[in-house]
């Protein structure tokens, strides 16, 4: 399903992941208006914009975004993480959405808060604004968990102002979106994506690319919806943050 190898020897060594407890190592910070957590050095001169799931701020993609800045100190990334649903995420307790009460508040929260036209035109603006604050970023990447994976894909078409992006576990994977994407890409599904919508999308696709797929893995398990205490889950977690740094540090 790759058309690049994603089993070359380990870019880098992560640090140790922490089940429970885990306490950041960047700094909030406002962006656009918004409270946007910064991490990684600030030497960097690559930097990495992650568009969470509709749960927010989460230990567990709050220590994705520091493993991602820190992994690899010949390769440090600065990685920044705006809150665009401002102090009010989706509640984790509506997913799965299994009663018809949880189905419309989620229904409800995609269709206002979440729509994309509302948060596609921050995402350059953020950008722009970084860039102004610190001089010495040189090349952007993009990564999108879930609800995320479907603005970094609209966001990755003719004009943007990302070098590479990466979807995790992607919500509202569409074939239609691949022929504009104008950049390389790494989508990472879980066993809850739809493979045949994967496949139909990465056909699509004029870039380089890889698919790799976590077939024993809940959508979520690299964001809020991640249980690290479980022994499996954390190896695939540490699995897929090794997989997006090789992917960036061959495209930025």
């Amino acid at each position: 399903m790759s058309t690049e190898s994603t089993q070359s020897k380990a870019c880098c060594s992560l640090p140790a992941v922490v089940s429970k407890g885990y306490e950041p190592k960047g700094e909030y910070i406002t962006v656009d208006g918004m409270k946007t957590y910064a991490t990684g050095p600030t030497n960097a001169t690559r930097a990495l914009l992650i568009i969470y799931d509709i749960f927010g701020f989460f230990p567990q993609t709050l220590q994705g975004a520091d493993i991602l800045a820190y992994s690899d100190s010949a390769h440090p990334y600065r990685v920044f993480m705006p809150d665009f649903f401002e102090g009010s995420p989706a509640d984790i307790s509506w997913y799965p959405p299994d009663s018809e009460e949880k189905g419309r508040k989620l229904g409800e929260f995609f269709q206002t808060k979440a729509a994309p036209p509302k948060t596609l035109p921050r995402v350059p603006k953020v950008v722009r604004e970084i860039g102004e604050r610190e001089t010495g970023l040189e090349t952007w990447g993009v990564v999108g968990f879930c609800w995320g994976g479907k603005i970094v894909n609209l966001s990755a078409q003719e004009g943007t102002v990302f070098k590479a992006a990466a979807s995790c576990h992607p919500a509202m994977v569409a074939a239609a979106d691949a022929p504009g994407v104008t950049i390389p890409f790494a989508m990472l599904p879980s066993k809850d994506e739809d493979m045949a919508e994967v496949e139909k999308w990465q056909k699509g696709l004029k870039v380089p690319n890889i698919v790799e797929h976590f077939p024993d893995q809940i959508h979520g398990w690299m964001a809020a919806r991640s249980n690290l205490e479980d022994s499996k889950v954390k190896a695939e977690y540490e699995r897929g943050y090794q997989t997006l740094l090789n992917f960036f540090h061959q495209h930025l």
